[in-house]
């Protein structure tokens, strides 16, 4: 079992930037393909970004490519997702995710675990 609590989320204007952290606990965080999601209000939850147990490779959605950056540290047993150049599009609530995996990451994430989710409001 793995929790998963994700934190950083807040209201930021279009242009700007903020840094999401999802802190694990439970069992080998190190062995995890971690990854983000997102669900803005009337649409389905929609893949963001990957990255391997390693933290060796990562993926992107086409969305985002460019703009958000993932990252991990194992020692802390947290992954992390810097977003730049944010759009009143990327509003949604972000979700961390895990999949018990040792694969390089070049597809999304399949979770085996979710977190609660966190708010990110990009005004216009």
């Amino acid at each position: 079992q793995v929790q998963l609590v994700e934190s950083g989320g807040g209201l930021v204007q279009a242009g700007g930037s903020l840094r999401l952290s999802c802190a694990a606990s439970g069992r080998a965080f190190s062995s995890y393909a971690m990854g983000w999601f997102r669900q803005a209000p009337g649409k389905e939850r929609e893949f963001v970004s990957t990255i391997s147990w390693t933290g060796g490779s990562t993926y992107y959605a086409d969305s985002v490519k460019g703009r958000f950056t993932i990252s991990r540290d194992n020692a802390k047993n947290t992954v992390y997702l810097q977003m730049n150049s944010l759009k009143p599009e990327d509003t949604a609530v972000y979700y961390c995710a895990a999949e018990g995996t040792q694969v390089q990451m070049t597809r999304p994430l399949r979770p085996n675990y979710w977190g609660q989710g966190t708010q990110v409001t990009v005004s216009s």
